[in-house]
């Protein structure tokens, strides 16, 4: 069934008549006002294309040079280099039809403006209080970074204060503030707090202090121990460090030359006694903390039998080493009152009484009396001049209890 077309100009607006009979009449024209045309197709959901989808057309790649431009000009680090790498980049883009026209535009814009600051503050002098801000901060928030066996000054020549950021490292042949002798690594995420940083501070360069000055009578008797430690702020900063130093204790005083005598220095069989007087020296240091014997009879005997052990440990050694001659018998001489010596602490420590202890402690004392050792110390080339306090330097080398031991 066709549509008819609407009524033209020639044909009645009423409805169609109805067909005539006998054989049907035709417009004598086929293209006539009347003529049927066929229908037109049905424009369906969907549109027909000629073709179908090809592959997409790749895009042209970002410029190198405008990226480079881009970072260097929102850094403001290298302004110069920005604003160049920008007009290259730009002129590489409109040459290759690349894309980052923006990013070297920005760039370049920056990179200018940035050299124009650099420009200002070199000529204001800008430039140098920046740097050296720059430098101070670095120092307040940073590790010393001194190592073992350094030897520095500090800038207002003391080793004490709440805060030193900064030291100037020297040759240890000139004069200077201090002379590093250990260095260790504190450990944990949170700081300890002060007191806590500075009393470990002070047990373990105690302990430390021997490795480097073996020899505690070569220790100058106004030397001092001092130690850096990381403050709050530092720590922060990941600082960890801390840095035991000899240092003079009279103020305004230096040091001169290096305190150094360990085992670089020193010959084999100076470092063979030493060892075997640290023996000694640290079970001296055992002391209890009760100041009379009759206040702690049972950690006096204590004592007395590590003192025991510790002699009979100490003359071993010295027995085992093969001297020089010229050092066999001093050293021979020192063995035997070591053995002496070992005797009367063995008693000591099976005293019954606090007089008894007493008894054999004197006896024990005067064999082990730093003078007795002089001879010993100058066939081996050591100091021989003992401490004034006639204790060592500190547990250097040196007894640190009331006997006044020292060998």
């Amino acid at each position: 069934m066709s549509i008819p077309p609407p009524p033209g100009p020639h044909q009645p607006q009423g409805p169609y008549p109805p067909p005539q009979s006998g054989r049907p009449q035709y417009p004598h024209h086929p293209q006539g006002p009347y003529a049927q045309q066929p229908p037109a197709p049905y424009p369906g959901p969907y549109q027909q294309w000629g073709q179908g989808y090809g592959p997409p057309v790749p895009q042209p790649p970002v410029n190198g040079l405008a990226i480079a431009s881009l970072v260097l000009g929102l850094l403001c680090c290298l302004p110069g280099v920005g604003l160049v790498l920008g007009l290259i980049g730009l002129s590489q883009i409109r040459r290759r039809g690349e894309r980052g026209t923006a990013m070297a535009v920005v760039g370049s814009v920056f990179s200018s403006l940035g050299l124009a600051l650099w420009v200002l503050l070199l000529a204001s002098g800008g430039a140098g209080e920046f740097w050296d801000g720059v430098k101070e901060g670095v120092h307040d928030s940073a590790s010393l970074s001194l190592a073992t066996g350094d030897c520095f000054d500090t800038p207002d020549g003391t080793l004490t204060g709440d805060l030193v950021s900064d030291v100037d490292v020297v040759d240890c042949a000139k004069a200077h503030d201090g002379e590093v002798f250990a260095t260790y690594r504190l450990t944990g995420s949170s700081y300890p707090g002060d007191d806590s940083v500075g009393d470990w501070a002070d047990r373990r360069c105690s302990a430390l202090e021997d490795g480097y000055a073996m020899d505690g009578w070569a220790v100058p008797g106004d030397v001092g121990v001092y130690y850096f430690t990381p403050s709050e702020d530092s720590w922060r900063s990941g600082d960890r460090q801390v840095a035991c130093v000899f240092g003079n204790t009279t103020e305004g005083r230096t040091l001169s030359g290096s305190l150094r005598n360990d085992a670089s220095v020193l010959d084999d069989d100076q470092v063979v006694y030493l060892d075997a007087a640290h023996v000694l020296n640290s079970a001296l240091g055992t002391v209890p903390e009760a100041r009379y014997v009759e206040d702690d009879l049972p950690g006096y005997r204590k004592w007395a039998d590590r003192m025991t052990t510790a002699l009979g440990k100490q003359t071993a050694m010295l027995r085992a080493h093969g001297w020089d001659p010229h050092a066999r018998r001093p050293v021979a001489d020192l063995v035997a009152d070591l053995g002496r010596a070992k005797a009367e602490w063995a008693k000591a420590a099976r005293a019954t009484d606090a007089d008894a202890y007493y008894a054999h402690y004197d006896k024990a004392s005067a064999l082990l009396a730093p003078q007795r050792t002089v001879t010993a110390r100058k066939a081996l080339g050591l100091a021989t001049t003992p401490p004034s306090d006639g204790a060592g330097h500190g547990g250097a080398g040196g007894g640190g209890s009331d006997s006044g031991a020292e060998v």
